[in-house]
């Protein structure tokens, strides 16, 4: 989401500037920041993360697709009715069953129930490749958050802090955001307060899709039961799941919305090559 206002950059660098000298004169190590450039390793990680991602994206719409109820707890399945129901997909509102039977006599007892119709299945490959970019994945998002720790990027760069979460910042940055035409943007840090917190949110929300989506295997729950308990099930974990994608879905067209309105091919070029003339 690339700053669209200098004046505002302006402010922000003052307010790190200002930081940097504190901590530095309380004895705090810092890393030199890369004057607007991104990190050998931040462009590594962007990229790996980024191309599984959009794996993750078209997998894991194939699988929705095959069953797009979403339920909560540990249950879920056609005959168990959903929390809600995806629109997307030929298995919407699929509801070809024959009347179901009852396993016992006693009331609320299990059924089952044959389908009159054969739904659309496409499960085979879509969760073969979403498994395997699920660990590319993974592999980014661990060499994101270790080395965003050690170097203190993530501290300096993306959590905000206390000056910059005033109303009248937050506001000049909405504006700043919502100028047509917008002016070309810098690349890297620093970020205003807006890139900031979505980013932050961002990073948040990698974990929670990882974990949420292990938690919906029963070989990783046999061995590690614990998931269960804190998602409150598998079918929840899905839900959560779910909702995460929906998030981290509208980040990345907002994100690619303001890469197009401030100059694609230098912010392209910044986050491949470090440069961005």
């Amino acid at each position: 989401m690339p700053l669209a206002n200098a004046a505002v950059r302006d402010s922000l660098l003052r307010c790190n500037m200002e930081v940097r000298v504190a901590g530095a004169s309380a004895g705090e190590a810092l890393e030199p920041e890369s004057g607007g450039r991104h990190r050998p390793w931040v462009r590594l990680t962007h990229w790996i993360i980024a191309f599984a991602v959009l794996a993750l994206i078209y997998s894991g719409v194939a699988i929705l697709m095959v069953h797009p109820k979403l339920y909560w707890g540990n249950g879920g399945n056609d005959l168990i009715p959903p929390l809600f129901e995806v629109p997307i997909g030929p298995n919407y509102h699929q509801g070809s069953w024959a009347p179901s039977v009852p396993f016992f006599a006693s009331p609320g007892s299990p059924v089952t129930a044959d389908r009159l119709v054969e739904p659309w299945n496409e499960n085979g490959w879509a969760r073969s490749m979403h498994f395997l970019a699920a660990w590319f994945f993974l592999i980014g998002m661990l060499a994101y958050w270790l080395l965003g720790l050690v170097t203190g990027h993530l501290r300096r760069n993306l959590l905000p802090r206390r000056a910059e979460l005033g109303r009248h910042n937050i506001w000049a940055d909405v504006k700043a955001h919502l100028r047509v035409p917008m002016p070309a943007a810098k690349v890297g840090p620093p970020y205003a307060i807006l890139q900031k917190l979505a980013y932050a949110l961002v990073v948040l929300a990698l974990p929670l899709m990882f974990l949420t989506g292990i938690t919906m295997s029963p070989a990783i729950t046999a061995d590690y039961p614990v998931l269960l308990d804190i998602f409150g099930g598998a079918q929840s974990a899905r839900t959560i799941h779910f909702f995460t994608f929906a998030f981290l879905a509208l980040f990345l067209l907002v994100h690619l919305a303001m890469i197009l309105l401030t100059g694609p091919l230098r912010q392209l070029r910044a986050m491949t090559f470090g440069g961005a003339k």
